[in-house]
């Protein structure tokens, strides 16, 4: 089972992340991605579908046409791991 992160290291790792919000409670992220349609919305949830697949780490999400609001948290660990700024880079980069 993943670690649970220290605050002091969710801090740091958050600084590497661009429009990530953490919670109030500090147990999860969350970032609204929009894209130019539906299409494009629907690619950048199958890339990350098969990336939680493979990572075995799958995120909390809700799309509307263009728009898909991500939820990362680690359930098992109660909090963040590294588990969901792996996911979370990666999403990033699947929006460009």
């Amino acid at each position: 089972m993943p670690e649970k992160l220290e605050a002091a290291l969710v801090a740091v790792r958050m600084s590497g992340l661009q429009n990530w919000v953490l919670s109030e409670d500090g147990l999860a992220i969350s970032k609204d991605f929009r894209f130019r349609n539906f299409s494009a919305a629907w690619a950048f949830m199958t890339r990350a579908a098969l990336l939680a697949e493979k990572i075995n780490h799958h995120p909390e999400w809700f799309n509307v046409y263009n728009r898909v609001e991500v939820r990362l948290t680690t359930h098992d660990a109660k909090g963040l791991t590294e588990l969901d700024f792996r996911m979370a880079a990666e999403m990033d980069k699947y929006a460009v």
